[in-house]
């Protein structure tokens, strides 16, 4: 497999990450693309046509979908799939925290055009969804968002909101969601990207009271 990859791409590093979780290894080739801009040129888009990143090329099938990668990747991991629609439906909705909090990211980091301030607030109006379906989560006794288990909603959802800040919006006020990105990063195999930490970089998370009960999480 070949992994057409930029390395502050959070969409690359979901293929990543989810590969390292896996065992997986593929080649990885870094397309410039900032600020080269090189996704746009004639020999990428011969590659991908849309020019986005990433790619995933696996003998003669080619992936441009971070969530048809993710569900090529875990193919022969089926507890990775989890149980139901709600998989999906997350997968779904990571898209709209890329295009949010993403967007906010990009337009701090690599001074790409969007109204920040719109940008930020869809992203804070889905970070507070995400915390209440981590907080119901937790209330059953689930650490990760659809169940026990972690599946590659999980993998989708988490850079683009672990990397929040750096577009400005704060996690401060969601610990649910604190708690959680601690669970993806305690994850055998995980790794970190620019902006990314592992676990034991972290400060240790005080103890939190969500839903009524005693939450506490290990550094």
């Amino acid at each position: 497999m070949i992994l057409y990859d930029y390395i502050l791409s959070p969409e690359c590093y979901t293929a990543r990450l989810m590969a390292a979780l896996l065992g997986k290894r593929f080649e990885q080739v870094a397309v410039d693309f900032h600020p080269g801009a090189e996704h746009r040129g004639a020999a990428f888009r011969q590659i991908n046509p849309a020019g986005s990143i990433p790619v995933l090329v696996d003998g003669p099938l080619t992936l441009t979908e971070p969530a048809a990668i993710l569900n090529h990747l875990v193919a022969d991991a089926p507890e990775w799939l989890g149980q139901g629609p709600l998989v999906q439906e997350w997968l779904a909705r990571a898209t709209h925290l890329a295009a949010s909090l993403g967007g906010a990211r990009a337009h701090e980091m690599l001074g790409q055009p969007g109204d920040l301030d719109r940008l930020q607030a869809d992203g804070i109006m889905w970070l507070r969804i995400l915390e209440a379906a981590l907080t119901e989560a937790r209330i059953n006794g689930h650490a990760f968002l659809t169940g026990p288990a972690p599946t590659i909603a999980d993998i989708a959802v988490f850079p683009h909101v672990a990397l929040a800040p750096d577009g400005g919006v704060s996690l401060d006020d969601y610990p649910a969601i604190r708690l959680w990105l601690r669970a993806v990063r305690s994850l055998e195999g995980f790794i970190e990207m620019p902006g990314i930490h592992r676990l034991h970089d972290l400060s240790p998370e005080p103890n939190n009271e969500i839903g009524g009960d005693p939450v506490v999480a290990s550094a």
